[in-house]
């Protein structure tokens, strides 16, 4: 036997493994370098990562509530003062600019009580950066009303959309009952006095009431229409678990909750008020987007709110997907009006 042909089956067997062997190194190093790559470089720089889903919700209408202190003790509040925490604000200019970029047109800026800040300073300084640099179409503000001063006004008015105050009643002993009050101060007299200012500044009036047990069996019409809001926000008084229902919460709202009958038949009371927007629980519940003092997204489709990982931190397309937003029910409810006073048409 030729010596070349005994040696062949074993030199080709050896050939084989150690291309086996190089080929699975060479395929291993090109895996852990280019792992390497997109570790040093960051997500930002992989094209695809801050791609958004094509189911990707867009955050056209923003609630933040910057801060969660108030100087009112309304006993349904679903917004406590859990934290005494907020954001600097340059921190927060930085988010909303992500959420301008993201395709927010409205932010609203709510509390706790918005004004009791740095007394009204640092939500003006906001107002003004979301319609001068941000350009947003629509700017508004939710308040009690009882820190407003006119001098903000004649400083941010400008700037400013939509004012929306809160009040769930007509009779200052009801709104003394319900907490939506400090002190002797009338919720009422502050009410008609920021409903002129408005007026003045060409600011567009609104308000908001929550129908609860102490309120149900009022009519309001012969009131609402003497203000002439261009909104009536009509909200039936809602549980949430840790805000102001169960063991960890500040409040106790079970005694303010009323049946949908009879939330219905306060609808039916005023239905003659074009401007009334009506919230039910099930409205209410999932159609908003709700970011908290950290700029987080809170998702209440458990009862609860349960916060997202901040946009400052992970960006708003990840931070949303956590939100559990109802986009039909956002819909549905008028969520999407016109909001901008330009457009408004109003008489000043």
């Amino acid at each position: 036997m030729n010596a070349s042909n005994v040696l062949t089956g074993p030199l080709l067997l050896v050939q084989l493994c150690v291309t086996t062997v190089l080929s699975f190194f060479a395929r291993f190093l090109d895996t852990t370098f280019s792992w390497t790559v997109r570790a040093c470089e960051g997500p930002g720089s992989n094209p695809d990562v801050n791609k958004a889903s094509p189911n990707a919700v867009t955050p056209t209408s923003v609630n933040y509530h910057f801060t969660r202190k108030c100087n009112y003790k309304c006993g349904f509040c679903f917004h406590t003062a859990k934290t005494s925490f907020v954001l600097p604000l340059d921190e927060a200019k930085g988010g909303l600019k992500l959420l301008k970029d993201s395709g927010m047109e409205k932010i609203n800026f709510s509390g706790g009580e918005p004004f009791l800040h740095e007394k009204g300073d640092f939500l003006g300084k906001l107002v003004h950066y979301c319609k001068q640099d941000l350009q947003l179409p629509s700017v508004s503000i939710v308040s009690n009303g009882s820190m407003i001063k006119e001098q903000w006004f004649q400083k941010y008015g400008d700037h400013l959309d939509i004012l929306a105050i809160s009040c769930d009643s007509f009779d200052e002993a009801t709104n003394q009952l319900i907490g939506r009050t400090q002190g002797r101060k009338s919720h009422l007299d502050n009410l008609y006095k920021i409903q002129n200012w408005c007026q003045q500044y060409k600011v567009a009036f609104k308000i908001n009431s929550v129908i609860n047990t102490f309120n149900v069996d009022e009519d309001m019409t012969d009131c609402i229409i003497q203000l002439n809001p261009v909104r009536w926000k009509v909200f039936q008084c809602l549980l949430i678990d840790g805000e102001n229902a169960g063991e960890e919460a500040l409040r106790e709202a079970e005694r303010f909750i009323i049946s949908d009958q009879q939330f219905q038949e306060f609808l039916d009371r005023h239905s003659s008020i074009s401007c009334l927007v009506p919230e039910s629980n099930e409205k209410m519940r999932n159609s908003y987007l709700i970011l908290d003092e950290y700029m987080r997204f809170l998702d209440c489709r458990g009862g609860r709110k349960e916060p997202s990982k901040s946009i400052l931190d992970v960006g708003v397309s990840a931070a949303i997907s956590f939100s559990g937003f109802d986009e039909k029910m956002f819909l549905k409810r008028g969520g999407k009006y016109v909001w901008s006073k330009a457009d408004m048409k109003l008489e000043w």
